[in-house]
């Protein structure tokens, strides 16, 4: 092998090349993609990590909400039970007033007809006033409202009442969305 060389021109080394012109830099080019995939990446587990706290905070909620559900129901059934109490009571209260009333209303139409009111009969009561003891229902009541009387001084009736019917009673009715109503039934 022979070799010529020419004193007068340069020498070409062989482990430099040139660059072409408008062409990257390789290592610029490496650097941006990994900065690039770089902030990707923390992106990513920045998304991820926020996600799971999302999820687990999900899970409590959804936890929360199961056990406001069944105090809810718990509530309902305490409440059913106290609406069945007052409802017996009123029930109770309805049937002795009627029965009250049922009695008053037949002495008054004794009293009206000059029959002397049934003193057997009579339903226990608190006990009269003192003012009024040893006087009778239609002499009281005309002693308390002296509007009310005739111009012979005897107690005027408006009118005769009559006797209360039958007692209602209700049918508990339960909607879809938990609430609770009353339907009164003759």
């Amino acid at each position: 092998m022979t070799m010529i060389s020419v004193p007068d021109v340069p020498a070409i080394e062989l482990g430099e090349q040139e660059k072409a012109p408008g062409r990257p830099n390789r290592a610029r080019t490496i650097g941006a993609v990994m900065v690039g995939a770089a902030l990707v990446t923390f992106v990513n587990v920045t998304a991820a990590i926020y996600l799971y706290r999302g999820v687990n905070d999900l899970r409590a909620i959804e936890a929360r909400l199961d056990q406001l559900g069944q105090f809810e129901q718990r509530i309902g059934a305490r409440i059913d039970t106290v609406n069945n109490g007052f409802q017996s009571r009123f029930e109770t209260l309805d049937r002795q007033l009627q029965a009250s009333f049922g009695h008053i209303n037949g002495n008054i139409a004794r009293l009206e007809q000059g029959q002397p009111a049934a003193a057997e009969a009579e339903m226990p009561r608190a006990p009269e006033p003192s003012a009024f003891s040893g006087t009778t229902v239609a002499e009281a009541s005309a002693v308390e409202n002296p509007a009310e009387q005739d111009s012979d001084g005897s107690p005027a009736f408006k009118r005769k009442v009559a006797p209360p019917g039958p007692n209602p009673s209700y049918q508990r009715i339960q909607q879809a969305d938990g609430k609770v109503y009353y339907k009164k039934i003759n």
